[in-house]
């Protein structure tokens, strides 16, 4: 088992904020006991939502299947508690809509669909039959993109996969999800991988830690070495957005995904540790995605802990679970303050794409007065993806969308590095996603 330790090897842009993780990061996953009620949207993922095929009225136990794929890039939801099925409605989203959701009342019995259980000869499965078992357990990547792994685990014979990639980056500030899932979960997350290894055959299989989690280096490799996996384990150097696919990439191969591309069009495919733990889970245990890892912290939570939480429980409910608010808390995120979502309800449920809720005080926020760009460069610098945002940012405000587009808007991967640094203070990542929204609008149309 080769340990490496890439010291220089890295990507252009990135910045370094304060990595708050010592709140959580010592702390083992907390295993939070099931609600009296869950709201399941019926989209949690990238693609075509999911077909209720449930009714109100209906008796479900965890782990029934809620909806039927929309398409092959959708995957179906699953109840997370046992009880009936009180309503079928739009209910508010942590992404900022409505979405159709399923909502069930417990019966406090917590009985499992008795489907779920170990499969003895899951060896036996073809990796089609791999995949479908992958798609109809709901998998979508856990790292927070929520993007339907049947589909990214089969790319195109035109396109082979040389290089597998196992995400525990977890650079965001502030989250420690997937450090704890590796420190207490690397045997099934090793297994997982193993199992998607068998579907792609790629020539190389990396795992990649950013060095300061040196315990899950170790942790990983010692439980590769037991599964008897092929592969490295390297330790990179801490730099925001070193977990982001085509920056850990270019950091651990030298290639660079083209402008437009994807990680198959230079051979590699990259999984989130999370993912994995999912995909071992699915394939021999039969389970579908009924839960996950999520972190609970900021400095405006009284107790900031890292638990395990059915999918569809509300902030509010987790957030009790770990004190409440302070005094003083101003700002509620789904995910970390680089990235994350703002709340403007804590009637939200967690999704599979939610890796923490991160609660700020108001010494924590960072309130600025938008002031005139003066032509520093930091944006320029700092963005990872080689844009220029400030150029854009004026692009769009003046709804210049195409021209915004030969700029490279639909590049951005909205990393918040940009507004980050600019002394100014303007709303660089809101201007890239309304950007983006904008020019994929128009793309849609002339199609």
């Amino acid at each position: 088992m080769e340990l490496r330790l890439f010291a220089r090897r890295s990507f252009r842009g990135g910045v370094h904020p304060p990595e708050n993780k010592s709140l959580t990061e010592h702390k083992p996953i907390e295993i939070l006991p099931p609600p009296a009620m869950v709201v399941i949207p019926v989209q949690q993922h990238i693609g075509a939502p999911g077909k209720p095929i449930v009714q109100v009225g209906d008796t479900v136990r965890v782990g029934d299947r809620l909806t039927e794929p929309g398409g092959y890039v959708s995957v179906p939801v699953h109840a997370s508690i046992s009880g009936t099925v009180k309503a079928i409605e739009p209910r508010p989203h942590p992404l900022g809509t409505s979405v159709l959701s399923i909502v069930i009342e417990g019966d406090g019995q917590d009985q499992w669909s008795p489907e779920v259980q170990e499969d003895p000869n899951w060896q036996q499965l073809t990796a089609e039959e791999i995949r479908d078992r992958i798609q109809m357990a709901g998998l979508a990547g856990m790292g927070g993109a929520a993007f339907p792994t049947h589909v990214k685990l089969s790319p195109p014979p035109n396109k082979p996969i040389d290089t597998f990639i196992l995400n525990g980056a977890e650079c965001e500030p502030y989250l420690t999800a997937d450090h704890r899932l590796m420190l207490e979960y690397s045997e099934e997350i090793v297994r997982g991988m193993a199992i998607m290894l068998r579907i792609l055959r790629p020539k190389r299989a990396i795992i990649a830690i950013e060095d300061n989690k040196m315990d899950a280096v170790r942790v990983m490799r010692e439980a590769a070495g037991k599964e008897g996996l092929n592969c490295e384990v390297v330790a990179l150097p801490v730099k925001y957005p070193q977990g982001a696919e085509k920056q850990l990439i270019k950091a651990l191969t030298g290639r660079e995904v083209p402008r437009g591309g994807l990680p198959m069009d230079v051979g590699c495919l990259v999984q989130n540790v999370g993912t994995a733990r999912a995909v071992y889970h699915a394939v021999q245990k039969r389970r579908p995605v009924v839960d996950r890892v999520v972190t609970v912290t900021g400095r405006g939570v009284a107790e900031p802990k890292n638990v395990l939480v059915r999918i569809g429980s509300s902030f509010a409910y987790v957030l009790e679970h770990c004190g409440g608010l302070r005094d003083g808390a101003a700002r509620v995120l789904m995910g970390g303050p680089m990235m994350g979502i703002a709340q403007f309800t804590l009637d939200v449920p967690v999704v599979k794409g939610t890796s923490g809720i991160v609660v700020l005080s108001q010494e924590e926020v960072r309130e600025r007065r938008e002031a005139a760009c003066i032509r520093c460069g930091r944006c320029v610098d700092a963005c990872p993806m080689g844009l220029m945002p400030t150029a854009i940012y004026h692009l769009v405000k003046h709804k210049r969308f195409d021209e915004a587009q030969e700029y490279g808007v639909l590049d951005c991967i909205e990393c918040g590095s940009c507004a980050y640094v600019c002394p100014a203070g303007l709303p660089l990542v809101h201007a890239m996603k309304f950007g983006k929204l904008e020019v994929s609008k128009r793309m849609r149309a002339a199609s």
